[in-house]
This record gives structure tokens, C-alpha cells and sequence, in this order.
């Protein structure tokens, strides 16, 4: 499900800074590192397992917010002489730095995943690897698992090996600086292709019935020494780039399953009761859906900019809940075996250093191609893969929601009693007078409750500010 991102600069206030710690201490985050897992960690960063092929004249870029340090991927994207393009997307090698049964492997199994707080993250491996040592940073040779994807003109994909590579990044690239690139026809090729194949690979996806969600984002935004909350609609290159992990992570689910060994990111398809729902909102929110149009053909004709359609958006994401992962070994496929947003097998491997499952992946990536049976740590680890990552994604949705509600709680707590213009995005139904608004000015998403009647699924809705209490992480709206 896309996340609800926010960020807090360092002068937010000190009753959201206080609930945010509460926050930590309830869901007993572990934030400080072991210091026997931080010695490991130095001892490794200086003498990790460097691999016998060296792919450092490759001029791979990375594409990541501007402030990110922890570079999981990097990328060079280069034509083919027949009119197709090849793609190399060097991905951080974490199983160079840590030994199976170690103290860090131990580490990462407990906390599972990255988790981010508006003032700060959580990470799964001390900074010294993750923002150090093994970050795909410019300038610095880095071990990597590099996968090179050979695509014909029309963006399919036509051969894939993964080997573990020394690469080295040469730029550190955000997504508006590539947008500007491409836009102003500066950028060089191997970030021009980035356009040409994402719009590629977006229009396949379209083809076999995918859908990639571009919610906006919250966030918090600075103004004559006070704050609010706004959104920022995703730029196109931010789905461009998202294009090649996903070509990636199908790739490897191609993999796997051929070699009768791996872990698959799975998604139920939606059930007509939760699409035919959708469609009345869509409705209601002046949406265009014609009968013939599938749901996801409307997704990808949605503006993110529109506040109806950044709306729709939103309560599009109720459609892809439910997701998991799902092991298979000795060439016993799961049946269904299909991410339903990607219409395709489909797995996580691109984010290792913030994903615990991520390394695992690649390990049996790197065995199929090799033609070798995956290592026995790997298989060891498999069967209790789905429910870790199960717990692990639990407590990161837990703070992202109450992290979102608290500084929505922090900026509106001094507008309490105010009325608001709203859309109404969800309502429960075995409770119709409960439900869940969408404001445009500030950028909120919050519940609503307290009225006698059915709220409009839908509909415009005004609203007024009953609770707006950080310390409770609570923002709750009543019909006006």
C-alpha cells in the first residue's frame, strides 16, 4: 500500500517532538544498537567480501531524495545496437558485510525493516553500513549484486543475469534535478533513457493490467516561522525510476521460479464488492469512469495534482491491502502467485539495505543464475521469512499512521472549532456515521464521527475540528 510520507524539520514543536518519543517507548522500538553489533559492524565496514569482477567503469547514477545517504541502487541505462536498451541496476551487496548466524544478521532479523519517523529512522543496519560501508555513495567502489536486463525496442524484457560486481556510482541524482534534466533536454543519455524506458515500461504495464499508485505525499511546509501541511504530487520521474525496480523484481521472481526456489511479494486481486465502492466514490468525486474502462486504466488516467483526483487516489489504496509473502521450494509454486498491482510474479529485491527479506532475494537470484543451489542459510531462513516481514511491516504501518496522526494533531492543535471543507474518502460500514476525510487546505486525511446520519461516500462535506491532541496522537473531525 503507498505510504502517507510526512517529514517534520528540526524546528517542529516540542509537544510533537515529545509524542513522537512516547511513540517510540509504546511500540518498544529498538533504537540504539547492541554495541557488539556496532563493533561487528566497524570490524566488517573495513574489510567486507569484495567480489572477483569489477564493473567500476560502468558510470552508474543514483536517484534518490535529495538528503538520502542509505543508496540501495544505482543505475546506467545504455541502448542496444538492435534498438532495444540494456539495463545495469547495481543493487548493495549486504550479505558482503553480514555472516549468517552473526550478531548483525541476528539484529536485522529483530528489527526487519527501516522504520521512519518524521523527525528521524530507525535503521535495520547501523549507519556505518547502511550510510557508509555498503551505500552505493558517488565516488567509492562499492561489492554489489548487479543485474544486468537486456529489453527489445518495445521495453520487454529479452535475457537477465545478476552477478556479484565491484561498482561505483559517479552521481547522486534526487528526482527533481532528473525531472529538470530530461525536461530541459540537458540530461545526458544515460538519464534521458530513463524517460524512454519508464514510459516503456509503464506502457506494458498498462498492457498486462498493472497499476502503480501515485498518491501525494504529505508534508510539512515552513512559511513566515510557522507551519502546515500540504501535498506534493509525485513527478514523473519518480514513477520512471519506480519502473526499474519493478522490471527488476520481476525479473527475479522469473528467477526463482524457474529455479523451484524463492519468496514472491504477493497481492489478492480485489474483490468486486471493494471496486464496485470505488466506483461510487469516483462518482461522487466528479471522477470520470465510464463502464468500459477498467479500474486500473482509470488509476493511470488520474491526475495526482487534482485535488478530486488526489482524493480518488487515496481511497484507491484500500484496494491493494492485503499483501504478503509467499515461500515456495522444490518447484512447488503457490498458487496464486501474482502481485495483483503488478499483474505479474513479482518480488522484493531492490532495497536490501533497508528490507530485511530484500537479501535473501538476491542470494537466490545470484545461486539461479549460477546454475548452484541457493546456500543453506538462505534455505534455512525461508519458512520463517513471511511471518518476520508480516510483524515487521505491522509495527512500520503502526508508525507510519500514528506518526501521520500525530503531526497532523501537532499542526491543527490550535484550530480546534474551526470548519474545514472536505471530501468524504471512506466510510465504515457497519458504522455509516464514521468514516474518513480528505481536506485539501491543510493537507490532512483524519476520521470523522459524531453526526446522526449516513456520511456521503463521496461528497463534499463540511467539517469542523473537534480533537487535535498530539499527545493522543488524535485528530478528529464531526460533521459542521
Amino acid at each position: 500500500m503507498p505510504r502517507r510520507h510526512i517529514h517534520v524539520t528540526g524546528a517542529a514543536e516540542a509537544p510533537l517532538r515529545a509524542a513522537l518519543r512516547a511513540l517510540r517507548t509504546e511500540l518498544a522500538i529498538p533504537e540504539a544498537f547492541p554495541p557488539a553489533v556496532l563493533a561487528e559492524a566497524e570490524a566488517v565496514a573495513k574489510a567486507p567480501r569484495l567480489p572477483a569482477h569489477d564493473a567500476t567503469d560502468l558510470p552508474f547514477f543514483t536517484v534518490d531524495p535529495p538528503t538520502s545517504t542509505d543508496l540501495d541502487q544505482a543505475m546506467h541505462l545504455a541502448r542496444r545496437s538492435d534498438g532495444g536498451y540494456r539495463v545495469h541496476y547495481a543493487i548493495a551487496d549486504v550479505a558482503a558485510f553480514v555472516t549468517p548466524g552473526s550478531a548483525l544478521d541476528t539484529e536485522a532479523h529483530r528489527r526487519v525493516l527501516t522504520l521512519y519517523f518524521p523527525d528521524g529512522k530507525i535503521p535495520l543496519h547501523p549507519t556505518v553500513l547502511s550510510e557508509g560501508a555498503a551505500s552505493l555513495l558517488p565516488g567509492e567502489p562499492r561489492p554489489a549484486l548487479l543485474w544486468r536486463i537486456d529489453l527489445d525496442a518495445e521495453g520487454r524484457r529479452v535475457a537477465t543475469d545478476v552477478r556479484r560486481a565491484l561498482v561505483r556510482s559517479r552521481a547522486k541524482l534526487d528526482y527533481a534535478g532528473v525531472q529538470r534534466q530530461i525536461d530541459s533536454g540537458t540530461a545526458e543519455e544515460p538519464v534521458a533513457l530513463l524517460r524512454e524506458i519508464g514510459r516503456l515500461r509503464e506502457a506494458l504495464e498498462g498492457e498486462r493490467g498493472g497499476i502503480s499508485l501515485n498518491v501525494p505525499e504529505q508534508e510539512i511546509v515552513e512559511q513566515d516561522h510557522t507551519y502546515s501541511l500540504a501535498y506534493r504530487a509525485p513527478l514523473p520521474a519518480d514513477g520512471w525510476n519506480a519502473q526499474i525496480s519493478l522490471l527488476t523484481g520481476m525479473a527475479a521472481a522469473d528467477l526463482m521460479t524457474a529455479a523451484g526456489t524463492g519468496i514472491l511479494r504477493t497481492l489478492p486481486t480485489a474483490p468486486d464488492g471493494a471496486v464496485a465502492r470505488l466506483r461510487r466514490s469516483a462518482q461522487a468525486l466528479g471522477v470520470d469512469w465510464p463502464h468500459h474502462v477498467s479500474y486500473a486504466d482509470v488509476v493511470r488516467a488520474a491526475d495526482p495534482t487534482d485535488p478530486r483526483h488526489a482524493a480518488f487516489l487515496q481511497e484507491c489504496t484500500t484496494l491493494l491491502r492485503g499483501a504478503g509473502y509467499t515461500v515456495f521450494t522444490d518447484g512447488h509454486i503457490p498458487t496464486p502467485a501474482v502481485h495483483a498491482a503488478v499483474a505479474d510474479e513479482y518480488t522484493h529485491c531492490t532495497a536490501p539495505l533497508r528490507r530485511l527479506v530484500d537479501r535473501y532475494a538476491g542470494e537466490l537470484c545470484v545461486a539461479a543464475v549460477a546454475g548452484d543451489e541457493p546456500p543453506e542459510w538462505v534455505r534455512a531462513a525461508l519458512p520463517a521469512l513471511p511471518d518476520e516481514m508480516a510483524e515487521g511491516s505491522r509495527r512500520a504501518n503502526t508508525v507510519e499512521r500514528e506518526s501521520v496522526d500525530i503531526v497532523e494533531a501537532a499542526l491543527l492543535r490550535e484550530r480546534v472549532g474551526e470548519i474545514f471543507d472536505a471530501y468524504v474518502i471512506d466510510v465504515k460500514e457497519r458504522e455509516p456515521s464514521v468514516g474518513t476525510v480528505h481536506l485539501d487546505d491543510p493537507a490532512v486525511v483524519a476520521r470523522i464521527a459524531g453526526g446522526e446520519s449516513r456520511l456521503p461516500l463521496g461528497e463534499w462535506l463540511r467539517v469542523r475540528l473537534a480533537e487535535a491532541d498530539p499527545g493522543t496522537a488524535k485528530v478528529l473531525f464531526a460533521p459542521a
